[in-house]
């Protein structure tokens, strides 16, 4: 079971996205706007993140440069959940750090398949660490003379 925040502007959407992946075995929760993910995410830090494009506010690819410069969220994954249409937007998605795109509307099964293989790739990878903890563990075993494989 994974936890998953879906940020959609439409609450209609973002239920029936949550409803979806909570049939799926999933814990899920949703907000409108970027400064109420932002809540959530200093209170409790997701597995996942379905993020709308079209944000009242804020554009979601802004929101998603912001979580890949911070250190606490840097490799949060992110799936881009957006009506937005066009290989510009789903390259600019990309570029900001999306693991993945989804057009909507999507079919439940597809939605529930895409959430599943992002969690699965990233299952092998080390624990989520705030980014200067992982420089000095990283320093630490370096000067211990113990090579270790880094993942990020």
């Amino acid at each position: 079971m994974a936890h998953i925040l879906v940020v959609d502007d439409d609450d209609l959407v973002a239920e029936l996205a949550s409803e979806i992946l909570i049939s799926a075995g999933h814990a899920c929760g949703f907000v409108s706007t970027a400064e109420d993910a932002r809540k959530l995410l200093a209170w409790r830090r997701p597995d996942l993140l379905l993020l709308d494009e079209n944000l009242p506010g804020e554009r979601g690819s802004g929101f998603l440069r912001a979580l890949r410069h911070s250190p606490d969220f840097y490799d949060l994954p992110v799936i881009m959940f957006t009506s937005v249409d066009g290989e510009a937007d789903e390259r600019r998605s990309y570029h900001a750090g999306a693991q993945d795109y989804i057009r909507k509307p999507v079919h439940p099964k597809v939605l529930v398949w895409r959430v599943n293989h992002i969690l699965r790739s990233r299952s092998e990878r080390p624990r989520h660490r705030k980014l200067e903890e992982w420089a000095e563990f990283q320093l630490h075993h370096h000067r211990e003379g113990q090579v270790r494989k880094v993942y990020l």
